[in-house]
């Protein structure tokens, strides 16, 4: 007996399309979304999930995916035997469409509207006649400096296991985050590793936020002193910033007002950054200034990412992202990665280093 027909678009599965349309392409002035998301429904929401979400050590993220995933190879192989093929795949093309509807709002809903939200040099006061050259310069002198200063200690110290919330850092965020104007404390996420780390290590990808749990994924291959500077970026995201040079920016803060093992990670973070965009002469003068321990720390870096990544995924990954976040109005993509350095010197709240 062939299976009964049902109507695909139900009123209900209707309106879960529209509602998914509008999230999507609908414009709104970004105030709104700042004061009705970011520091309303989302500030309500992140704690929850982000607490629970720190209860097992696995990532629910993975389970997320994995669970459907297989309900949709299930479905699909199911209508392709009950039903004519040509029906059959009809229903598969339908609900892949609804699927991603719903997929698409509840992300939306759960952390994807932060990307609507008010940039940090709208919300906070932002100088932008001192990004200059001569300030990167100097700001490449300092990064040299504090790593030569803080080098040994930071070693001596040592970072804490990978699994754990490190609470010097957990505290720093709590600062940086009441200076930025949060309305509801952020509950930071307990690292963890995701079935996606062998893409991450192929990627060149340090981390990611997952957008449904609000967990903290970081890659395995990561050097201690780098998790600091990463695990604080993935925070920055629980923060509900969405733009990743506003999530490098709050990081590097963030790391600079915690222990000095985490100073240090900062410190590496934003050394390379400004050393890439100054002269090249200017560059040659810093990297003289650099003490012996920092320049193996940052040889350690450069090999673990030449011997982890594979150019070829690295690109193609890097060109999803960038569609991805042009999808979702970083016009940047993912240049906006390199916004770091403008707001490092131009925020009048990061003057302080």
């Amino acid at each position: 007996m062939a299976a009964e027909r049902r109507p695909f678009l139900t009123t209900r599965r209707f309106a879960l399309l529209l509602a998914a349309a509008a999230a999507a392409f609908v414009p709104a002035p970004r105030w709104l979304f700042e004061r009705w998301y970011s520091n309303g429904l989302y500030a309500v929401v992140q704690p929850v999930l982000t607490f629970t979400s720190n209860l097992v050590r696995f990532a629910l993220f993975d389970v997320l995916c994995v669970v459907v995933a297989a309900a949709f190879v299930v479905l699909a192989a199911r209508d392709l035997v009950v039903r004519s093929p040509l029906h059959g795949i009809a229903r598969i093309v339908a609900r892949a469409t609804l699927w991603t509807a719903a997929l698409y709002f509840l992300f939306a809903l759960a952390w994807g509207f932060n990307y609507r939200r008010e940039r940090l040099a709208e919300r906070l006061a932002f100088d932008a006649s001192a990004v200059t050259t001569a300030a990167a310069v100097r700001l490449a002198s300092v990064a040299a400096d504090r790593l030569n200063a803080l080098h040994t200690n930071a070693h001596a110290d040592g970072w804490p296991p990978p699994v754990a919330i490190d609470p010097s850092l957990a505290g720093a965020f709590d600062r940086v985050t009441a200076q930025l104007g949060a309305q509801l404390r952020v509950v930071v996420g307990r690292p963890k590793r995701s079935l996606l780390d062998w893409y991450f290590r192929r990627a060149g990808v340090s981390g990611m936020t997952d957008p449904y749990f609000l967990e903290t994924l970081v890659a395995s291959d990561l050097l201690p002193f780098e998790r600091p500077f990463v695990i604080a970026h993935e925070w920055s995201h629980l923060a509900g910033i969405a733009d990743e040079g506003e999530a490098n920016a709050v990081g590097w803060f963030v790391c600079l007002q915690s222990s000095s093992a985490n100073q240090y990670s900062g410190w590496l973070f934003m050394f390379d950054e400004v050393a890439r965009a100054i002269p090249a002469s200017d560059r040659t003068a810093v990297l003289s200034r650099l003490g012996a321990g920092p320049r193996a720390d940052l040889r350690a870096i450069r090999d673990r990412i030449s011997a982890s990544v594979s150019p070829g995924i690295a690109a193609a990954g890097w060109r999803v992202y960038d569609s991805y976040l042009k999808a979702n109005r970083v016009e940047a993509g993912t240049r906006s990665y390199d916004e770091v350095l403008r707001l490092a010197l131009g925020l009048k709240a990061f003057q302080t280093y």
